[in-house]
């Protein structure tokens, strides 16, 4: 009899219990904004945290990072920089992307400037490893909304995406509702030349800048006003990262509760990832919302002209086969 009742509740919890690598990917830390970099054989998944409680819309002070080798089995490598870590911001960690270069590895966040120039705007730190620990690396914001004078809110100098091309130009993408690019200069903590405006279809702010073949994507959450009340994600084409661009429609529905969405999209181990976020996780008496989201991961496919095929969010994830078309 008690045997009988060990092995019940042992299945019971087996039943329970999520398989690794299933959605949502890290179960005990509400995280959002997913930025996978690919370092050799390993992929680090830089996050935001979110740490909202009650009603609070949003509560972020510190940027964390996560690494695999399978895609199923996270490792936590714990915060690598907080708010505060950028003297001339006040609050706000919000989202970011990291990328490896000239032996380095530079991380671009958005944050909340200080009232010497108010309004979002994005920083730039370095560390000689993934993991960190980062540092201000120019003491000052490299983006401000003044440097956007045409935008139509303080908070539209959000969501940096970074991108090296194949020539070794490195640009940066950001925005909310309007959406710029512009080149870096090789030092990475200055603008090169002029910010132009490519706002695609819908756009509202996530963008994701990457490369497969000869075709450039530019990925992003987006809202159509007149006939949605959550994100979804939409992307474009072009055949230079300058443009023009293209835009193909939308990749995903909405994540599971959740207003928001935030596209990260990565090649490792010769398969294709898109990470995302939604708001399906509850920790303790603290259930998914607003200011507290949950990253996850499904596979992305091409169709044979370089589309990206539409993605449906699942539990399972990574876990499944990829789908067939």
């Amino acid at each position: 009899m008690i045997r009988a009742a060990i092995l019940a509740a042992a299945l019971a919890l087996a039943q329970t219990t999520p398989m690794p690598g299933s959605n949502p990917i890290i179960r005990d830390k509400f995280t959002a904004d997913p930025a996978p970099l690919v370092v050799g054989d390993q992929l680090y998944l830089y996050v935001g945290h979110d740490q909202a409680r009650g009603d609070e819309m949003f509560n972020m002070r510190e940027w964390l990072v996560y690494s695999t080798t399978d895609m199923r089995n996270w490792t936590d490598h714990g915060p690598i920089m907080n708010v505060a870590d950028f003297k001339w911001a006040k609050k706000d960690a919000w989202a970011s992307q990291a990328i490896q270069k000239n032996g380095k590895f530079w991380f671009y966040a958005a944050v909340e400037h200080d009232d010497t120039n108010p309004g979002k705007a994005i920083g730039v730190a370095v560390s000689d490893t993934p993991t960190g620990p980062f540092v201000d690396a120019k003491g000052s914001a490299l983006i401000t909304n003044s440097m956007t004078p045409k935008g139509t809110h303080s908070w539209e100098d959000i969501d940096p995406t970074v991108f090296t091309d194949d020539d070794g130009t490195t640009w940066i993408a950001w925005g909310n509702r309007q959406a710029y690019i512009a080149k870096l200069k090789p030092n990475m903590i200055e603008i090169d030349g002029a910010i132009t405006e490519i706002t695609p279809p819908h756009f509202e702010e996530g963008p994701w800048l990457h490369k497969r073949g000869k075709l450039y994507y530019l990925t992003y959450a987006s809202l159509d006003r007149k006939t949605h009340t959550d994100e979804r994600v939409s992307y474009s084409t072009a055949p230079s990262i300058t443009g023009p661009w293209t835009y193909r429609g939308e990749l995903t529905g909405s994540g599971k509760n959740s207003f928001t969405i935030h596209p990260g999209i990565v090649q490792f181990k010769s398969n294709w990832y898109l990470f995302l976020h939604n708001a399906a996780l509850t920790i303790g008496d603290q259930q998914g919302a607003l200011g507290r989201r949950a990253v996850t991961i499904e596979h992305l496919r091409y169709d044979a002209n370089g589309l990206m095929l539409p993605v449906v969010q699942t539990d399972a994830g990574v876990t499944a086969p990829p789908p067939t078309r």
